[in-house]
């Protein structure tokens, strides 16, 4: 059976990172989140840290949704002044999703992988969301910030998740035309979501 690709799109405290772990743990096969740093820094020679620095971050959201940027391919060879800007560096970890792609069945987690791999016939794309309260309470249990400011780092994760999207797409990151499954977290729980997915799955690529 040819190689399939699960790419997880997902709002912050949606669990979609978790979700991801699980159908990977489930199938089987490759988990690619901040690996993809990693993998993108061996290619080009470029610092881990510099694409950790840009990783789903835009600089300047208002002025991206005018002057996106939209992905079509191209590397920008070693001798550019450009070479280790944010564009590049997007550039080189889409050239290391498609290479995954081609080789191995996985779950990719974010960096536009929907849109990157939109072409492709053996990719099964997922959104993955929740209400602002679930996605409230989750992240009030990491507790990565104060409690009183958890609404306000979750909105600003996701304003920023969604200009970076928009910047190298042109598309606008929740609209449910980017991706063939939709999973409601506040409604499913997560084994519930890996059962869809995987009904889905063996319905698409008879898995």
């Amino acid at each position: 059976m040819q190689n399939y690709v699960i790419t997880i799109a997902r709002g912050y405290g949606s669990g979609g990172r978790a979700i991801g772990q699980m159908l990977a743990k489930e199938f089987n096969i490759g988990f690619y989140d901040r690996e993809l740093l990693k993998l993108a820094s061996d290619a080009s020679g470029i610092h881990e840290r510099l694409f950790a620095q840009a990783d789903e971050t835009a600089k300047n959201p208002l002025l991206h949704s005018i002057a996106k940027k939209v992905y079509k391919g191209q590397i920008i060879p070693p001798d550019r002044d450009d070479f280790i800007s944010n564009e590049n560096l997007f550039n080189y970890q889409a050239k290391i999703i498609k290479e995954l792609a081609e080789n191995e069945s996985c779950v990719i987690v974010g960096r536009c992988a929907d849109f990157i791999l939109k072409d492709l016939d053996n990719v099964l794309r997922i959104y993955v969301h929740a209400s602002s309260e679930d996605c409230i309470k989750t992240v009030e249990d990491l507790a990565v910030c104060p409690q009183k400011q958890v609404k306000n780092y979750i909105q600003n994760i996701d304003k920023r998740r969604a200009a970076y999207y928009h910047y190298f797409t042109g598309r606008d990151w929740k609209d449910a035309d980017n991706y063939d499954l939709c999973l409601n977290t506040s409604h499913l729980s997560r084994p519930q979501c890996i059962e869809l997915v995987k009904a889905y799955l063996k319905i698409k690529f008879n898995i």
